[in-house]
C-alpha cells in the first residue's frame, strides 16, 4: 500500500494505523493547525451584517475537524501503543497544539463576530438543537477567556498549555512506574490458593519475559490488576499479597514522582478559574453540570458517607473479627493486603460461593455476543463482527482486501445497524487485554462523530471505540472473565451505545457530550444486565459443555451481591471526596504533604489499618491526568448510580428485556446527546426527577 502523504489527516472511515508513524506527526498537526487558523480567520473575516448560521457557528464546528480527526488518533495511539519515538513527536507538537486551541476562544476578532451572530433575528428561527449549541458555544468560550481582558489572555493560554503538559507527564509517570515493577516468584509453594487461570497466566507471562522454562517454571506478577487482584484476594501467602500491595505503593514514587505535579497541577488550575471570576475549580467545572457547585457535589458526596458509614465500620469490624478468630490472633487492626483475602474468605464461609466458579461461564466471545443481543433486543440494532488485519509494515494478501486495519492483531472491529431502516448507525474496535504499551484501565472514545439523515444527505456513521485491560486467553482455553471484568464489558459498552446511537443535527452535541455528572448513566445502567438471570442466560454458558450458570449459583452470586457493599461504596466515595476537597478548598492543601493532606481528608472514610502506603492521588489519573473530565467530577459516578439505580427500576418493572422500556431509553436518552438539559431529558424517561433512595436500597445500605 502506498504510503498516505498526511496519514493522520485521511478523512477515510477506516482508518489505516500502519501508517500513522511518529515521523508524519509533525506534518500533519502542522498541516492541521494551518487549515484551522486560515477557516478561523475566514469567519472573522466576513461583513458583520451578513452573517449567517452556517458561516458563523457551523463554520466554527468544522474549522478544528482536521486538527481533531488527527490528534484524536494520535492520543489514541498514545494510550494503547505507547513508545519512545512516538512520545517524541507528541511531546515535540503538544506545546503547539496546546497554544493552538487555547488562542481560539482567546481571539478578540473571532469572539466578537459569535457574539454578534447570536444578536441576529434568524437565531429565533433555528432548530432547538442549534440554539442549544450557540448558547453552550459562547459559554464554552467564557469559561475558556473570551471575556478576559487583553492583558490576561497570553497568562490564560499560559497556563493551559503547562497544564496540557502537566497531565500528560502524570500520566506517564504512572504507566512507567507500573510498568517498572514486577515480582518473579520460582517457589510454586508461594502460590497456594491461586486460582488455576491467574497461576497459568502468571508462567506464561513470566516465559515471555525471559523468566524461567517449560521445565523449571517461573511465575511473575506486576501491578496490571489482572495480575495483582487474584493474589491480593487469593493467595494464601501472608507475604506474597504483602508484596504486590508494597508493590502498589511505588506508582507515582521516586524516579516517577508525581507530588509535585499534583500541587503544580492545583495551582495552575486555581489561577486558571479566579480569572474567570469563580471561586474554585469545583464550581468552574460544576457550574454547567447537574450538581451546579462544588458545594453541591461535595455536600453530596458527604451525605452519602454519612448514609454509608455505620455499615462500613460494620463491614470492617465484622471482617477484622472473622479473620482474628480464623487465625487465633487477636489483632485490632487489618493490614491493607488481608482485608481482600480475607473477606472472599467469607464470603464463600457465608455464601457457599467462589467468584472463579463463574469465570468458565464468561468467555469474552460469548460475553460480547450475548452483550450485542440483549442491546440489539431492546434498541433495535444489529451488532455485525468485520474481518480484521493488523498490517505491521506489510502489505495486505489477497484475502485481507477486504479486512478492517487495526493497531494490534487483539483488536476487534464491528458494525451497528438499525433494525428497521438498515442504516450503519456507526462501527467500533475492541481491545481487551493489557500490554506494556497500552495504559490501564478501562475506557470509551469517539474517533469521530457521525450525522443523522438530514438537507437531502445520507447519515454519517459514527466511529468509536472500547478499551479495557481483562484477563487474557491461557493455553488453549479461550480468555475466561471475572464476573467484576464482564461488568466493565457492559459500562463501557453502554457509553459506546450513547454515541454511537446518538442522532443529534450538531456534532459538538452528539453522544457522551452531555454534562459529566450524566455522562455516566447510560454506562452504569448496563451493569444491571449482569445481574438478572434472564439476561445473564444469553451470554453466560460454560465454555466446554455450553450450559448455563446453574440456578444455585446463580442465587449464591445474587445473595453475594451487596457483601461488604458499604465498604466498595465507601472506596468509591473516598475518590470522589478527595478529588472534590482538592478542588473546592484548594488553598488549604497546596504546599503540604501530599501523605498527609491524604490522611487529613480521608480519616473519616478510612478504618486504621497497620500501614498506610502512599496517596492514592499519586495515581488517580481520573483527577490528574489529560484528557478526562474527571478532574472535580469524580463525585459523578454516584450520583449517576443515583440515576441508574432509579432508572433502571423502570426495566424491572416493566421487564429487563422489554423492548418498548428499551426503545423508550434509546429515544429518550441514547439518541439525544446534549440537545436538551440533562434533567429534562431523564424526565422525559422516567416522568419525574430522580430518587436518590433508590441507589441506597440497591446496595443495601437502606431496607426497601
Amino acid at each position: 500500500m502506498q504510503q498516505d502523504p498526511h496519514p493522520f489527516l485521511n478523512p477515510d472511515f477506516q482508518v489505516r494505523w500502519s501508517q500513522l508513524k511518529p515521523e508524519c506527526v509533525k506534518p500533519d498537526i502542522t498541516l492541521a493547525m494551518e487549515q484551522a487558523a486560515r477557516n478561523i480567520k475566514s469567519i472573522c473575516s466576513q461583513p458583520l451584517d451578513r452573517l449567517t448560521y452556517e458561516s458563523t457557528f457551523g463554520a466554527l464546528e468544522q474549522a478544528t475537524d482536521a486538527l481533531n480527526l488527527g490528534w484524536g488518533r494520535l492520543m489514541h495511539l498514545d494510550s494503547v501503543m505507547d513508545n519512545p519515538a512516538q512520545r517524541e513527536a507528541i511531546a515535540d507538537m503538544l506545546p503547539e497544539v496546546s497554544r493552538f486551541s487555547a488562542s481560539i476562544p482567546l481571539n478578540p476578532a473571532l469572539w466578537n463576530v459569535l457574539k454578534k451572530a447570536a444578536e441576529c433575528p434568524w437565531v429565533e428561527q433555528l432548530s432547538p438543537t442549534k440554539k442549544r449549541f450557540i448558547e453552550e458555544t459562547l459559554a464554552d468560550f467564557r469559561e475558556s477567556g473570551a471575556d478576559l481582558p487583553e492583558e490576561d489572555k497570553n497568562r490564560f493560554a499560559e497556563i493551559q498549555a503547562e497544564l496540557t503538559q502537566l497531565t500528560k507527564k502524570f500520566a506517564e509517570n504512572v504507566l512507567d512506574s507500573t510498568n517498572a515493577w514486577e515480582l518473579i516468584v520460582t517457589d510454586e509453594a508461594e502460590l497456594a490458593g491461586l486460582p488455576d487461570s491467574a497461576r497459568e497466566a502468571a508462567r506464561l507471562d513470566a516465559l515471555s519475559k525471559g523468566h524461567g522454562t517449560e521445565e523449571s517454571p517461573a511465575w511473575r506478577f506486576t501491578q496490571q490488576f489482572t495480575s495483582m487482584s487474584p493474589v491480593l484476594q487469593f493467595a494464601e501467602s501472608d507475604k506474597l499479597r504483602r508484596r504486590l500491595w508494597e508493590g502498589s505503593t511505588t506508582i507515582g514514587t521516586g524516579e516517577y514522582d508525581n507530588s509535585r505535579l499534583i500541587d503544580r497541577i492545583l495551582r495552575l488550575r486555581q489561577e486558571k478559574v479566579a480569572m474567570l471570576g469563580f471561586n474554585t475549580f469545583a464550581d468552574y467545572t460544576t457550574s454547567r453540570r447537574m450538581a451546579g457547585s462544588g458545594d453541591n457535589a461535595l455536600n453530596f458526596i458527604n451525605h452519602l458517607h454519612d448514609e454509608v458509614k455505620p455499615c462500613f465500620i460494620q463491614d470492617m469490624s465484622e471482617l477484622l473479627a472473622y479473620r482474628n478468630a480464623k487465625t487465633g490472633e487477636q489483632a485490632d487492626k487489618l493490614s491493607p493486603w488481608e482485608t481482600s483475602y480475607w473477606a472472599e474468605k467469607r464470603r464463600q464461609e457465608l455464601y457457599a460461593f467462589n467468584e472463579e466458579d463463574l469465570r468458565p461461564y464468561y468467555s469474552v466471545d460469548k460475553v460480547m455476543q450475548g452483550m450485542f443481543a440483549i442491546y440489539s433486543l431492546l434498541y433495535g440494532i444489529e451488532v455485525i463482527q468485520k474481518p480484521t488485519v493488523c498490517l505491521e509494515g506489510r502489505e495486505r494478501t489477497p484475502e485481507e482486501q477486504d479486512a478492517v486495519e487495526v493497531w494490534h492483531p487483539e483488536v476487534l472491529f464491528y458494525e451497528i445497524r438499525d433494525t428497521e431502516t438498515g442504516e450503519h448507525l456507526g462501527s467500533f474496535y475492541a481491545d481487551w487485554h493489557p500490554r506494556d504499551s497500552k495504559r490501564g484501565g478501562a475506557w470509551m472514545n469517539c474517533l469521530s462523530y457521525g450525522l443523522p439523515p438530514m438537507d437531502g444527505q445520507p447519515r454519517i456513521p459514527h466511529l468509536g471505540l472500547m478499551i479495557g485491560n481483562m484477563t487474557k486467553p491461557v493455553g488453549d482455553k479461550p480468555a475466561l472473565l471475572a464476573h467484576r471484568e464482564v461488568e466493565t464489558i457492559f459500562h463501557e459498552f453502554g457509553h459506546l451505545l450513547h454515541q454511537l446511537l446518538s442522532d443529534v443535527e450538531v456534532k459538538s452535541l452528539s453522544g457522551t457530550n452531555v454534562a459529566w455528572d450524566f455522562v455516566e448513566l447510560p454506562s452504569q445502567i448496563n451493569e444491571n444486565w449482569c445481574w438478572e438471570k434472564e439476561s445473564v442466560n444469553m451470554y453466560a454458558s460454560h465454555y466446554q459443555s455450553g450450559e448455563d450458570i446453574p440456578d444455585e449459583l446463580f442465587a449464591k452470586m445474587r445473595a453475594a451481591r451487596n457483601y461488604m457493599s458499604a465498604t466498595a461504596f465507601m472506596r468509591q466515595l473516598t475518590f470522589g471526596k478527595l478529588d472534590l476537597e482538592l478542588h473546592v478548598h484548594t488553598d488549604r492543601y497546596l504546599g503540604r504533604n501530599i501523605e498527609e493532606v491524604d490522611d487529613e481528608i480521608l480519616s473519616d472514610y478510612r478504618v486504621p489499618m497497620t500501614a498506610k502506603g502512599n496517596s492514592v492521588a499519586r495515581r488517580l489519573t481520573h483527577i490528574f491526568a489529560d484528557p478526562t473530565g474527571y478532574a472535580a467530577g469524580y463525585y459523578s459516578y454516584k450520583w449517576a448510580e443515583v440515576l441508574e439505580a432509579d432508572a433502571f427500576s423502570r426495566f424491572l418493572k416493566e421487564g429487563v428485556l422489554n423492548k418498548q422500556t428499551g426503545r423508550d431509553f434509546r429515544r429518550c436518552i441514547l439518541s439525544k446527546g446534549n440537545s436538551k438539559p440533562a434533567a429534562e431529558l431523564y424526565r422525559d424517561f422516567m416522568g419525574r426527577d430522580p430518587d436518590a433512595e433508590a441507589l441506597l436500597i440497591k446496595s443495601g445500605i437502606h431496607q426497601a
